[in-house]
């Protein structure tokens, strides 16, 4: 899918059939509609469905997942009301398995765990924290993650995500002295090297695989997209990069 020129970058398509669609999601274009107005992932795949198949009428796309704006990578769609039915029930009962790659300030110890805390949302802030102990209004956050190699300074984490809340790895990540890099918003002290413009701009943070059964079929499918080749990313060779993002299965990773 190509991006509309001067206003959005392309939206490369890693899988489609009747039911779902599986999608790079460029970083700094918002999942759903929101305040800003800007284009976002969902009216955009519409417009595109609509174009490319020539269909009359409003499209279905139901969105299966978020990610937060500044993040890009693998991201799913269902092009059903039925596909959204069953993929939100995968979402639900933690059949849909999420590892991302994060570029980190600071190397967590130890260097493979776990992070448990308990995020509260402002939402007319737009931001989240974390608390060490049950609070009220907060929701359970938990999280398993793997390093390996950290050149100049910097450390590559692979997260998986045992729960999915607004904002989570970056919090839990800044809240244990380690955050992004890019992330100004959770206390990186500068971007780091990255590409990010301003608060909208891209993070250290990428949606590498996605594994969800198929809504219909059952099969058991998985999708991958490895970051751009852009500062900070470029400290690692792209095989050190996928080396990371399949090296961590939800099997043998604490919880």
């Amino acid at each position: 899918m190509g991006g509309r020129s001067g206003e959005t970058p392309p939206i490369p398509i890693l899988y489609e059939d009747n039911h779902l669609l599986v999608v790079v999601k460029p970083p700094g274009i918002p999942s759903q509609e929101d305040e800003s107005g800007d284009p976002d992932m969902l009216t955009l795949l519409k417009e595109d469905l609509k174009l490319r198949h020539n269909k009359p009428g409003n499209v279905f796309l139901g969105l299966v997942h978020r990610l937060d704006r500044p993040v890009g990578g693998v991201m799913l769609f269902a092009k059903t009301s039925k596909a959204a039915g069953r993929l939100s029930d995968s979402v639900r009962t933690r059949n849909f398995r999420k590892t991302y790659l994060a570029v980190l300030s600071k190397a967590p110890k130890p260097s493979e765990g776990s992070l448990l805390h308990y995020l509260v949302k402002d939402s007319r802030r737009n931001i989240v924290t974390a608390y060490d102990h049950p609070s009220a209004d907060a929701k359970e956050a938990r999280l398993s993650y793997r390093t390996g190699p950290s050149p100049g300074g910097l450390t590559l984490a692979a997260v998986q995500l045992h729960t999915g809340r607004p904002h989570q790895i970056r919090v839990q990540f800044s809240a244990i002295g380690c955050p992004l890099i890019g992330d100004l918003k959770y206390g990186a002290s500068d971007r780091g090297g990255s590409t990010s413009k301003g608060v909208h701009g891209d993070i250290a943070l990428w949606s590498a695989r996605a594994g969800i059964p198929h809504p219909v079929t059952k099969e058991w499918m998985e999708f991958q997209s490895m970051p751009p080749n852009l500062q900070p990313w470029t400290a690692w060779t792209l095989e050190q990069l996928e080396q990371a993002s399949t090296g961590l299965s939800m099997d043998d990773m604490p919880i």
